[in-house]
């Protein structure tokens, strides 16, 4: 590669007028002649003056900058088994490979990736990208790169530009206590810990001040992320900074996932003890000088702290459910999420039905630039932070996350342990109850429905709670609510970060999907399947439905709940689908055909198209300002391809809320989260099992 500044340089090259710069990027492999992507790497966007220190804006660069590779990310544990692993179940021999160094004080910088000939009059939406990942990952990870994203984004005529950016995580980004709060305010700081958070505002500052030289709107960014990363964005949202200049415009909010509480800087500091104790650390001079190998890996469990100043007055109201009851709540459907989660425990040989998609599925796959959004409205500007319009939702198997160490308890163990989180009889009880959970339930029934409940107290229930909270303080407007449903490509199952897949559409379809998508039979018995791909908007009566009108409307489609999760339930466990043979073993017996023919292919190249370019062109759209899709409805995305409107009645028969208003509601968020996160750490040291 030439070096920057020569004059045999054949990479992108933007001037930053504001900063007197050049900065040389890459030209996107993506990119063709029709539709160029550049990317510009690793530009620094804040600095950190010293551990434990808040981050201070970059406004200086020298007069050519070297945009052509990643920077350097928070240092993190190297574990034995990869993110895209436990994220995506892709094997470790598929994994591309990407060496991204690491440093405590040079991990502050964000990647752009654009369409090619912006200028600053261009004015494109931006979008923001928050990683999640806890105590590891990147916003550099091959997975979130943005060029398909923008690349869709160019076909469907509504370019964007798409930032992903890196800040401190687990004990760097976010340790305090009282030593370190006394330090900070040494230094002319306001506030403490949060650094991890602080240095977000920071990258979405440096955005809102500088991103027009590279062709983007400043007064139009919209923050999205998934897991600790959308948890981050809650924060944001409940920040004084927010509050105060609000300077991100809306919000994509996808499977939350917070820690039990948010500690105070006494509680924080308590945790932190235990760090400071273990390294023999006896002054701040020291503790700062310490070795980073020596901390990674300690601060796995510390997030968000409340020091009195980052979060605005009331923020904790914000995370726990509406006092006033405001919502019906109908059946729910637990044996639905039984199913699913037991289609991957114990997957069965489906009948031959089901190795297909229906017809519908095909006929509606249609070109990107065919699948256009019939809702064009236009979400009206926003002049405060209680008008930043919303979309949320989460999955319906997040909890597959902690799947190993969930799978270590016994009936018995859990029963212990939830008595004593509980510390009450009849709370434990309604808990026990709600999930059908005893110390005689059968071992092999266990793991699936402690699933169940982790998925609703970590994840579901607070995500609706959020929505709820988030809606009633908009006076229920500017909140749209939806699912995915949808199987991930890999596992067969819509466990937490499969949306990730069909959103950033970087991790490759296994060989077996693509080989069911060319089944000569895929047509078979689709009469059978609902086909409810086309109800959008408009009445329809198919199976599983009535044509009774679930808003008490003649001629409305309504789910008959049993119907559908029975159906649901009867797919997500047949995630097996037939595929054919190739030409070259066509003269195999029909016993090897039995033998062979039978592959993990719960998603094909058909179901997977739909739901990418449905969620993709609904993100785009957003991020428009745009509505995405009606706020009376909810959207779901699968399962098997499935994408639309629905009915709120839909959403009660995914979700289940009549347990959490019978078990959660009466216990509170903070021990609800807190009996989730000590269930899904599994039974410590083999005590509860």
């Amino acid at each position: 590669m030439p070096v920057p500044g020569s004059s045999t340089e054949i990479y992108p090259k933007l001037h930053h007028l504001g900063f007197e710069t050049t900065f040389c990027g890459v030209e996107h492999p993506l990119s063709t002649t029709d539709t160029p992507i550049h990317q510009y790497l690793g530009i620094k966007y804040a600095t950190v003056p010293a551990r434990f220190r808040q981050s201070k804006l970059c406004t200086s660069y020298p007069p050519i900058v070297d945009a052509s590779q990643h920077g350097p990310i928070c240092p993190q544990t190297r574990s034995t088994k990869s993110m895209e692993e436990t994220l995506f179940g892709i094997p470790q021999d598929e994994i591309p490979d990407q060496h991204l160094k690491q440093d405590e004080f040079e991990c502050l910088n964000l990647n752009i990736t654009c369409p090619a000939g912006l200028t600053p009059e261009s004015r494109l939406p931006v979008m923001l990208w928050v990683h999640g990942g806890g105590d590891r990952g990147s916003g550099s990870e091959w997975y979130y790169d943005g060029g398909a994203i923008v690349l869709k984004s160019i076909l469907y005529n509504k370019p964007i530009i798409l930032v992903t950016f890196n800040f401190r995580i687990g004990l760097l980004g976010f340790a305090t206590n009282a030593i370190i709060r006394d330090d900070n305010k040494a230094a002319g700081e306001h506030g403490t810990g949060n650094y991890g958070l602080r240095d977000q505002r920071n990258a979405n500052e440096w955005v809102h001040h500088y991103i027009s030289e590279f062709g983007g709107d400043p007064n139009n960014i919209t923050l999205f992320g998934s897991g600790s990363g959308a948890a981050d964005i809650v924060c944001h949202l409940l920040s004084r900074a927010n509050t105060a200049r609000p300077i991100f415009h809306r919000s994509i909010i996808q499977s939350p996932i917070f820690e039990p509480t948010l500690p105070d800087v006494g509680s924080a500091g308590w945790c932190l003890s235990r760090v400071v104790s273990a390294l023999q650390v006896t002054s701040m001079e020291k503790f700062r000088h310490i070795e980073v190998e020596k901390l990674l890996g300690l601060g796995q469990t510390l997030r968000a702290v409340d020091d009195r100043v980052f979060f605005r007055d009331g923020w904790q109201n914000f995370l726990g459910p509406k006092t006033n009851g405001g919502h019906t709540l109908h059946t729910e459907h637990s044996k639905m999420h039984r199913g699913v989660l037991n289609g991957l425990l114990h997957p069965t040989r489906p009948s031959s039905k089901s190795r297909s998609r229906s017809r519908s599925a095909m006929r509606n796959l249609r070109s990107p630039s065919a699948q256009k959004l019939r809702t064009v409205n236009t979400i009206p500007e926003h002049t405060d932070h209680i008008t930043q319009p919303l979309i949320i939702g989460d999955s319906s198997a997040d909890s597959f996350l902690w799947s190993n160490p969930i799978s270590l308890w016994t009936s018995g163990g859990v029963v212990r342990r939830l008595k004593a989180v509980c510390q009450s009889l009849s709370k434990t009880a309604a808990i026990l109850r709600a999930y059908d959970v005893s110390q005689y339930t059968p071992e092999e029934e266990i793991t699936e429905r402690v699933l169940e409940l982790v998925n609703d107290a970590r994840v579901a229930w607070p995500t609706q709670c959020i929505a709820q909270n988030a809606a009633q303080e908009r006076g229920d407007k500017g909140v749209w609510r939806f699912v995915f449903d949808q199987e991930g490509p890999s596992r067969g199952i819509p466990h937490h970060a499969a949306d990730l897949m069909y959103l950033f559409d970087n991790v490759p379809l296994p060989a077996s999907a693509k080989v069911a998508a060319v089944d000569a039979d895929i047509d078979v018995f689709s009469d059978e399947l609902m086909d409810i791909s086309d109800c959008e908007d408009e009445p329809c009566v198919s199976p599983g439905f009535e044509s009774i009108g679930a808003d008490g409307e003649r001629g409305r489609p309504r789910c008959r709940g049993d119907s559908f999760s029975s159906s649901l339930a009867a797919k997500c466990e047949s995630i097996v689908l037939r595929t054919t043979k190739s030409s070259t073993s066509s003269a195999c017996s029909d016993q090897d055909v039995d033998q062979d023919e039978w592959l993990l292919a719960p998603v094909d190249e058909y179901s997977y198209q739909r739901v990418r370019d449905a969620m993709q062109e609904r993100w785009i759209s957003f991020a428009y300002g745009e509505v995405p899709w009606r706020e009376d409805k909810v959207f779901v995305f699968g399962p098997e391809g499935e994408t639309g409107e629905r009915s709120k009645e839909i959403f009660e028969g995914r979700r289940r809320r009549r347990l959490w208003s019978e078990a959660f509601e009466p216990l509170g968020a903070a021990l609800v989260q807190k009996l989730g996160v000590e269930l899904s750490r599994g039974p410590a040291h083999g005590a509860d099992r």
